[in-house]
């Protein structure tokens, strides 16, 4: 694993909000992660995330036109808790030092994981924050995205607003249909150039939460699958968002409340 980062590494993702590292995995780690991924995904028969009965594709709350936002991707959330195969990639002590090294966390909890799949011929991935979905609010967060195929410009590679992050805000304004829906909110980007992010497979990006970033449209007919993970900086309190923590936790919850449940969301790395 190609898990040493430079100073230059850390410097662009600071001043950037996001940075790609060729060639993360090697061959054979490709194939593992790979395998154990595509795996742990047909064993959830569709169910989007543990204790829910909802499906990929179905209305969300968030995405409500399930037609359209369906076919941008299958999303798949936190595998780690029912595959033991994906919970040991997750929980690579490596990865987390990666994203405090980039981020300056002290310490780097998992909130979620996510399979994107995105099918033959799907829609584009607007453009969109994460933090803002998510049940803290902390402009260090941020997530790993690694290529399982070739992430090309014609299967839907990400794309980066450049230093957006350090603009944008904690408020929600969603995921729209319309790629330029996000620049209502942040006029001052509408002229910024976009900086693609086509990938080897087995390579990977880290972005921050707040970043703004999408994905083309899968103009081809084979697939564009990744897996990602999101991450929470350790000392983070409930801002009383449910996003993805289960009613049973929710209930125990309270605004300003300590999210340190490792059951929940295991801290991988502390220096």
């Amino acid at each position: 694993m190609n898990c040493r980062l430079d100073e230059s590494q850390v410097e662009y993702y600071r001043t950037n909000g996001f940075v790609v590292i060729e060639d993360f995995l090697s061959a054979e780690e490709l194939n593992h992660w790979r395998e154990t991924v595509i795996y742990a995904v047909a064993q959830r028969n569709g169910q989007k995330m543990p204790g829910k009965k909802l499906k990929t594709g179905d209305a969300d709350g968030i995405n409500e036109d399930a037609d359209y936002y369906g076919k941008v991707f299958d999303q798949l959330l936190n595998l780690w808790q029912t595959d033991e195969g994906v919970k040991e990639l997750m929980l690579d002590e490596r990865i987390g030092k990666m994203a405090a090294d980039l981020s300056g966390a002290s310490g780097i909890r998992i909130w979620h994981d996510q399979a994107l799949f995105k099918r033959p011929w799907a829609n584009p991935t607007s453009w969109h924050l994460d933090t803002p979905f998510w049940s803290f609010s902390d402009k260090k967060a941020l997530s790993i995205w690694v290529a399982l195929d070739d992430a090309t410009l014609e299967n839907g590679c990400l794309f980066f607003i450049p230093g957006s992050c350090h603009e944008t805000t904690f408020e929600n304004k969603g995921i729209g249909k319309n790629m330029d829906g996000i620049f209502e909110v942040y006029p001052q980007f509408l002229k910024t150039n976009a900086v693609k992010a086509p990938m080897k497979a087995g390579s990977c990006s880290f972005h921050n939460g707040l970043t703004i970033h999408g994905a083309n449209a899968n103009m081809t007919s084979g697939f564009r699958r990744a897996m990602t993970c999101a991450y929470m900086p350790d000392g983070n309190t409930f801002n009383g968002t449910a996003n993805i923590l289960p009613e049973e936790y929710l209930k125990t919850l309270k605004v300003g409340d300590l999210l340190n449940n490792d059951a929940q969301n295991p801290l991988i790395y502390h220096r």
